[in-house]
């Protein structure tokens, strides 16, 4: 059973009687106030005080996925003897991610998990790039390195800080092993694991998003998708989530192209983990 109540802080508590000494007119105005010591914290959005879970888009928003992916391609090939542009390979991997999903939900593939998905890109990338020789051993190595990304800088403090008031859940494309292995690696303070491989759908379907809610045994509207993906979080908005985008400006690399504001209304906009936190009040 989930308990969707925590006890109130301290630190929550001043907070709390900080907006009521500033006065019900500055709160409806949206202003932020003044804490001792100089420190400022934003008004919470009422509307988002009914949120009790956020979950995460995972690639992108909560880790960084191509500086690790690229380094262990140039790390593989400096091993083999290879010549090959560890980020172009790792960009390419990347492109195939979203064709191959849609053959899933045309049916051109059966349903199966990421990582053979992931695996099956590969195997074809490696013939496009001229790889040749890999040991079955090596090629399976390089595959999981999906299980070893990084979180970006301010990831793991910004989780722990939302934790305090939130559940917290990946909401990934990334089947749950991949996940498990994932948040061991960078530490990540998940309290579960939700996805796409518990409905066997892909995001954007909308049964990954209403399965966030179901599993958590709340309404959509208590729960929170965060994401730098802009379609992300409209097919979350579709079923009734709220949706903080947090922009990743580095996700594609300096020349990426990222989207750095929202494209359509969403209910928090972020810099990075800690700003969302002190829009979330926490």
């Amino acid at each position: 059973m989930i308990r969707r109540y925590a006890a109130v802080s301290r630190r929550q508590f001043l907070q709390v009687g900080a907006v009521g000494i500033a006065g019900p007119e500055m709160a409806s105005a949206g202003l932020s106030f003044a804490l001792p010591g100089g420190q400022s914290r934003a008004r919470v959005n009422p509307e988002l005080t009914s949120v009790k879970a956020l979950v995460f888009d995972v690639f992108g928003t909560v880790v960084d996925w191509r500086t690790p992916v690229t380094r262990e391609v140039e790390d593989l090939a400096n091993r083999k003897g290879l010549k090959v542009d560890g980020a172009t390979f790792a960009d390419a991997w990347r492109a195939q991610y979203g064709p191959s999903m849609n053959r899933v939900r045309a049916g051109e593939l059966p349903w199966m998990k990421l990582d053979r998905l992931h695996r099956m890109i590969l195997d074809k990338i490696l013939i496009d790039f001229g790889i040749v020789g890999l040991t079955e051993a090596e090629t399976d190595a390089l595959n999981r390195a999906w299980h070893r990304l990084r979180p970006w800088p301010d990831t793991l403090a910004g989780l722990k800080r939302l934790k305090k008031r939130f559940i917290l859940a990946p909401l990934s494309n990334g089947n749950i092993s991949l996940m498990t292995d994932l948040a061991r690696h960078a530490g990540l303070p998940w309290d579960c694991i939700l996805g796409a491989e518990l409905v066997r759908h892909y995001k954007p379907d909308p049964e990954v998003y209403q399965s966030a809610a179901d599993y958590l045994d709340v309404k959509p509207p208590e729960v929170m998708m965060v994401a730098a993906h802009l379609g992300d979080l409209r097919a979350a908005k579709g079923v009734g989530l709220k949706t903080a985008f947090v922009v990743r400006p580095l996700e594609f690399g300096p020349g990426g192209r990222p989207a750095l504001t929202a494209d359509s209304p969403v209910d928090a906009s972020a810099k990075d983990f800690n700003d969302l936190a002190d829009q979330l009040g926490v």
